[in-house]
């Protein structure tokens, strides 16, 4: 394990690499009407070309894990970021109607770097890796805030090819950074085909782990409750008569107070227990959200600060649960499947609230993503699962 003040450096780099990632997925996706608007495409292809980012790192986030934790882990980081940069670069040289493509190579290369570097610092950080995550987490997600914004600058100023300029410059800078990264620890030479075969057999296994199974569960419901959060709480605001500066205002408060809370929340789970912290989090995340479209006002702008400190607890301290709980030699693979297990509740809880919503209104939509992550939350704590990542960590 790195020293004290060594460790914090690299700890700075592998959030400029997770930075990258939330950076390049969110200055194309919030940009996307004026390029939908000059290639003739509608509503569908926005979508799609938003999930294609997602559906690339749900699928490559585990296999760069599984690759990282046999090839090493800052090989696989640089790989990635070449990808990304290439990526990124690769749509000033071709038609601009394969942006599809070009969004799905910028979703490979952010799965293996993101999940690499988060690896990373569960490696680097065997104590105090809740403060580490919280570091971590709050950096990367600053590229949710600032792309947007930086974004709509670039394309009203230089033009829509602009934005991936500077989404491949920012992923050379971290590429230039990750080079300060110490080399891979030396692995024995020699592995026989059958071990091979059991590493495979392993990773899958991953998936269905016991002790990791109520983790993931966690993470999906708070990624649902994540998307209610931030989806569908403008849809309320708007029914309720709020116009989009107050609207806009609401949304980024809770989005400050998910991103603020998670070095805090990452610092108490050092102190007090990371189970602790994740119990209390994911109540407070559900209460929140059932309490939602009951409230107008002050009230309501203190409720959905609740649920971003909520969901922004849990989500910081689930990645020091899983960094516990796993097996040092598939410490990559196990944090690939969670960060997996991420953009698959980031996928899939929008489509369920949505339908819901659709048929039965935007309060029952919000009241049921609230239950169903109460319901999680007791059969979780029921199962002992957190006692025991508890223990682990402890």
């Amino acid at each position: 394990m790195p020293a004290r003040t060594d460790r914090y450096t690299y700890l700075l780099i592998l959030a400029a690499c997770g930075f990258v990632t939330s950076f390049g997925a969110h200055i194309v996706a919030t940009n996307l009407p004026p390029y939908a608007k000059a290639i003739g495409a509608g509503a569908f292809v926005i979508g799609l070309l938003i999930a294609v980012y997602d559906f690339a790192e749900l699928f490559a986030k585990p296999v760069a894990g599984f690759i990282a934790d046999r090839s090493g882990m800052k090989l696989t980081l640089l790989v990635g970021l070449g990808i990304f940069i290439l990526g990124s670069l690769v749509f000033l040289v071709i038609s601009p109607r394969l942006l599809l493509l070009v969004r799905f190579v910028q979703g490979l290369g952010a799965a293996a770097l993101s999940t690499v570097s988060i690896t990373l610092v569960a490696k680097y950080f065997e104590t105090g890796r809740g403060k580490a995550f919280g570091i971590y987490n709050a950096i990367k997600g600053a590229g949710y805030v600032i792309a947007p914004a930086l974004g709509g600058f670039l394309i009203s100023g230089f033009g829509f090819a602009m934005i991936f300029i500077v989404s491949a410059g920012v992923g050379v800078v971290a590429f230039l950074l990750s080079l300060l990264l110490p080399r891979d620890e030396e692995k024995s030479d020699g592995m026989e085909d059958d071990d091979d075969d059991i590493t495979l057999r392993q990773f899958f296994l991953i998936f269905k782990e016991p002790r990791l199974l109520p983790t993931y569960a966690v993470i999906v419901v708070n990624m649902f409750m994540v998307g209610i959060l931030f989806g569908f709480l403008p849809v309320y605001l708007h029914g309720i008569g709020y116009t989009p500066v107050q609207s806009g205002t609401a949304v980024s408060a809770a989005t400050l107070s998910y991103l603020l809370v998670q070095p805090l929340a990452g610092y108490l789970a050092d102190r007090i227990s990371i189970s602790v912290t994740v119990i209390v989090g994911l109540s407070l995340a559900a209460g929140a959200i059932i309490l939602t479209t009951f409230t107008t006002g002050a009230l309501l702008l203190v409720v959905i600060i609740a649920a971003g400190i909520g969901v922004g607890t849990v989500w910081t301290n689930c990645d020091a649960l899983v960094g516990a709980l796993a097996d040092k030699d598939q410490l990559g693979a196990s944090m690939g499947a969670a960060q997996s297990f991420k953009e698959f509740g980031d996928m899939v809880g929008p489509l369920l609230v949505g339908l819901i919503t659709q048929f039965y209104g935007v309060r029952i939509g919000f009241v049921s993503g609230g239950l169903v992550a109460l319901v999680c939350l007791f059969f979780v704590v029921k199962s002992g699962a957190l006692t025991t990542a508890a223990s682990a960590d402890g």
